[in-house]
């Protein structure tokens, strides 16, 4: 179990005083961030490492489209590893026009609202949201809604998220 106190969070010149988590009885927040390739691939690795110790994982692709094979060979692992795409459409949502963007972007909030459930249930020990970031850098979620979902007081042992730049305001949470 965490217990994390009164923090301060700064975002720019204004500082806020909030309560982050007085006690979570969720488990280890992973961020991997950055620019270039694999995040997702460290992700996958440290999945891998929990399936060996008996762990069920849950994958959650969103910005991929929903032909992304990168890792298809792991749904060779089902049913304790489940990989989830709610993209429809067949290439990413950065190639999309803004016509289909408009119409993915209600597929990849429905994403978003079952990784809240995933947590909230404890079906699985280990959660991947793979390009979650990204989702706030596209202004498709926000900071808030990301922060809101790691509270989420599950039964998860472990978090992953990946994606491009880590905000501040979700950084306070990162172990």
């Amino acid at each position: 179990m965490n217990e994390r106190e009164l923090e301060f969070l700064h975002f720019g010149t204004e500082t806020q005083e909030r309560e982050v988590l007085m006690t979570m009885k969720t488990g280890i927040v992973q961020v991997f961030y950055g620019d270039g390739k694999g995040k997702t691939s460290a992700a996958v690795g440290q999945a891998l490492r929990e399936l060996q110790e008996g762990q069920r994982i849950t994958m959650i692709q969103f910005l991929k489209g929903k032909m992304a094979d990168e890792f298809q060979v792991l749904e060779r692992l089902e049913p304790d590893m489940k990989i989830f795409r709610f993209d429809k459409s067949e290439i990413s949502y950065c190639d999309l026009p803004e016509e289909a963007k408009r119409e993915e972007k209600h597929n990849i909030l429905n994403g978003f609202n079952f990784s809240k459930k995933v947590l909230e249930t404890g079906e699985s020990e280990v959660v991947i949201l793979d390009e979650l970031l990204g989702l706030i850098d596209l202004n498709i979620i926000t900071e808030n809604d990301v922060e809101d979902l790691i509270r989420i007081q599950g039964d998860y042992k472990k978090l992953i998220i990946t994606g491009a730049k880590l905000p501040d305001q979700i950084r306070a949470y990162v172990d």
